[in-house]
């Protein structure tokens, strides 16, 4: 591989954690240990937190949720009025922000909504994790039997939220849903169906924009041109569509309608932990249990390789530390885009621990003997 494309020499690596040589090896175990540990104190804490937090807002908005804001949007456009009229009314009558435009959600599940009803989605998201289920199944690269199996029961068990009668105004849900069978389908001979189900969650949830820049400096690290033009494209009707939002909210905004307070929440990684106990079956757990369980799926990802493991890696990673540092504490839904494909990565935890025990001896005689004559390359 060619220094020239770093992320193609990287996803090289059919079994990353392996090669490390013996002080990467320990720094990562050791370093995995140590955030373990950090977790189950600092989430426990932070609960705690977001329990009042979460109390304040119950009594603010009396009882009423953002599911219940959503609802009331898609009654009155039942009733006739556009989406924009009806979603300013509300969001204005609630005292939820309409400035700036970014919180009013795009209109596209609201269409949905109004074509074939809450019923209509509730079908649509049961049928995406099916197709999950499915994909990841077959997707993990070199995966043993047991492997596939211990993803696909992640994979229905941190999904399981598409079964949830009102998930038709959970766009983070349905976004998610289409991100993690993105990352599944993709294929370099064949990478179409993954670039639907992108174009689909970004038509929905806009901040699943980070995942298609992500997919534009692979490809373009690797110089596949096609692919590129084709992303490219999808950005730029993506703007289009943006400054059309941005226009109609605009048009029906008020000059005393309500500002967001802004995205600088800056509560660290255990507002990303503590969402993840929040929005999957670790609820049912103590948080200073749950909370190393949230977190050890970045540590079967690293085990992963190839192209399907840098790039979950990375976008787990970033999207992660994107809400660290802009969530504020009632935007823990923002997790759900990376679910339920994250939480697949537990299943590959055993080979971590066996890649690294195998790095931490360094290498056998066999293997030391092949690197001496192998060929170098840059």
């Amino acid at each position: 591989m060619s220094l020239s494309d770093p992320l193609g020499w990287f996803a090289g690596f059919e079994r990353p954690l392996r090669v490390l040589p013996r002080w990467g090896a320990a720094l990562v175990l050791f370093g995995a240990i140590g955030a373990l540990v950090w977790s189950s104190v600092a989430v426990s804490r932070y609960a705690q937190f977001d329990a009042v937090q979460k109390r304040e807002t119950v009594e603010q908005r009396e009882g009423r949720s953002d599911v219940d804001l959503y609802a009331r949007i898609n009654a009155r456009m039942s009733e006739g009025q556009d989406y924009y009229t009806a979603a300013l009314a509300e969001q204005r009558a609630d005292n939820y922000p309409t400035r700036p435009f970014v919180t009013v959600r795009l209109p596209t599940m609201a269409w949905g909504a109004l074509l074939w009803g809450e019923r209509g989605w509730l079908f649509l998201a049961i049928t995406l994790l099916g197709a999950n289920l499915l994909a990841w199944i077959a997707a993990p690269p070199r995966a043993t039997l047991i492997e596939r199996i211990a993803v696909g029961l992640l994979i229905v068990a941190c999904g399981i939220g598409a079964t949830y009668e009102r998930v038709g105004l959970v766009h983070d849900l349905v976004a998610g849903l289409l991100l993690s069978l993105a990352l599944a389908l993709y294929r370099p001979s064949r990478w179409w169906p993954a670039l639907i189900a992108v174009a689909l969650a970004l038509a929905i949830r806009e901040i699943a924009l980070p995942f298609v820049l992500l997919w534009v400096a692979f490809a373009a690290s690797q110089r596949r041109w096609r692919e590129l033009g084709a992303l490219g494209t999808l950005l730029a009707l993506f703007a289009i569509v943006m400054a059309f939002h941005a226009w109609n909210v605009a048009e029906a905004r008020l000059p005393g309608d309500p500002v967001s307070p802004g995205w600088q929440g800056l509560h660290g990684p255990q507002i990303v932990l503590n969402s993840l106990i929040k929005l999957t079956p670790l609820l049912l757990l103590q948080p200073a249990v749950a909370a190393p369980l949230a977190l050890l799926p970045m540590l079967g990802w690293s085990a992963v390789g190839g192209r399907q493991g840098v790039f979950a890696l990375v976008w787990f990673a970033g999207f992660g530390l994107g809400m660290a540092l802009f969530a504020r504490a009632n935007n823990h839904y923002w997790v759900l885009l990376i679910l339920p494909a994250y939480a697949a990565g537990i299943a590959f935890v055993p080979r971590a621990l066996a890649d690294l025990a195998r790095a931490l001896r360094g290498p056998t005689r066999s293997a030391a003997s092949s690197a001496a004559v192998a060929p170098r390359s840059i």
